[in-house]
């Protein structure tokens, strides 16, 4: 292997690949990066075994062909430390390059930058995992912009413990133009609804690692336009396209619990809020509910006129005091009263980008609903949140 290219380039695929590089491993092989030329490309590659990231970058100069494996963290922090600009023959700055070397039969891969040089040595390719080509299978296309928000109104909400594996993946169903996508712990249910670049014939259902879905919302990046998404046909990984990127992923097997059957279908009181004023009091009574369980209490009051009252949102800690927060807020129905863990309330109004949500409850011991409003305070439909209450003394 000799090529030439940018430094800048080689820092930012290293540490896009690096996403999949695992903390811990019993393969110790897994803990390299992959590098192999690729026509006029440098093709990086990192696994976890559940999840691989490859990436492209251009080269400058390709020579010889060739792939060696080296450790991954060791040449990234190698690479990250060089210059980004080096001087030419008249003494102009210009892009710094690096020029990988690697003997056609050696193990040793050379990295020379400027004045620094640096020998690392490797595994060879051939040890390295196979990543898994996902060629045929079910494909469709979604907008990156309505992925990367669907991918963080959901994820937050998927469980972290391994006791239920389903519940530690993103259900993603791909049905009629659309994909929804759905998380939940046993406490909670997220829900979000997005369209389809393109139609799909039959109804496909998958579980996605909640890991895998956080590693490719940093990953899309505001340039792009599309994500292409492949499922194999014994719908066993998926895999995810980008321009000079690629995500597969291995998939959970099983059955995700039907959520359409948690989320309530009607409620006795409504109350339409500012979404950053109710955030505001829930933060501000979270601090007084770090010693008693997380509870926060809600309270909703009409005022004696149709579609006025109050939400009051407290907590109160034996030790440490009590807080009382009140906003002005749309009420429909009688007064109602409500308590919830805190943090999944900040969790889910910390996501959504509108300027009013709609709390919607039928009594203390039924499940809260959490919808996004529009300014004429009509229900968002392509997000709803499901929050479990806690049970308290009223």
């Amino acid at each position: 292997m000799k090529l030439t290219c940018q430094q800048a380039d080689l820092s930012r695929g290293l540490a896009i690949v690096g996403r999949a590089v695992p903390t811990r491993t019993t393969l110790p092989i897994t803990n390299n990066v992959l590098l192999s030329t690729d026509q006029h490309r440098l093709k990086l590659v990192a696994t976890n075994l559940e999840m691989a990231i490859s990436y492209w970058i251009t080269a400058n100069k390709v020579e010889e062909e060739g792939a060696i494996t080296v450790p991954a963290r060791l040449l990234t922090e190698f690479v990250n430390s060089l210059p980004s600009q080096e001087k030419d023959t008249h003494g102009e700055l210009q892009t710094a390059t690096i020029r990988l070397d690697l003997p056609s039969k050696g193990k040793v891969l050379s990295a020379k930058c400027a004045r620094f040089e640096a020998k690392i040595s490797g595994i060879d390719a051939k040890d390295f995992p196979p990543v898994p080509v996902v060629g045929e299978g079910i494909t469709t296309r979604v907008e990156v912009d309505a992925l990367r928000l669907g991918i963080g109104q959901v994820v937050f909400a998927a469980a972290t413990e391994e006791s239920r594996p389903v519940l530690t993946g993103v259900d993603a169903r791909f049905e009629d133009g659309l994909v929804t996508l759905a998380a939940a712990d046993g406490f909670r249910l997220a829900v979000h609804k997005l369209p389809l670049q393109g139609t799909i014939k039959d109804k496909t259902e998958v579980i996605i690692p909640a890991r895998t879905m956080a590693e490719l919302n940093r990953l899309m990046s505001d340039g792009e336009e599309l994500v292409d998404i492949t499922v194999n046909p014994n719908k066993s990984q998926i895999l995810f396209h980008l321009k000079d990127l690629q995500l597969v992923s291995q998939l959970v097997q099983g059955t995700f619990p039907q959520h359409s059957q948690l989320i309530p279908q009607s409620y006795k009181t409504r109350a339409v809020v500012s979404k950053e004023e109710f955030l505001r009091a829930t933060k501000t009574a979270s601090i007084f509910a770090r010693d008693g369980s997380g509870i926060v209490k809600v309270i909703i009051s009409g005022a004696g006129n149709p579609g006025q009252g109050i939400m009051t949102i407290s907590a109160r800690s034996e030790e440490l005091g009590e807080n009382e927060g009140t906003i002005d807020a749309k009420v429909d129905g009688p007064e109602a009263k409500i308590a919830f863990n805190g943090k999944y309330l900040t969790d889910v109004l910390g996501v959504i980008p509108e300027d009013e949500v709609a709390l919607e409850t039928t009594g203390p011991s039924s499940p809260g609903v959490i919808r996004p409003v529009d300014k004429d305070s009509n229900t968002v439909d392509k997000y709803v949140h499901v929050v479990m209450p806690m049970f308290v003394q009223w």
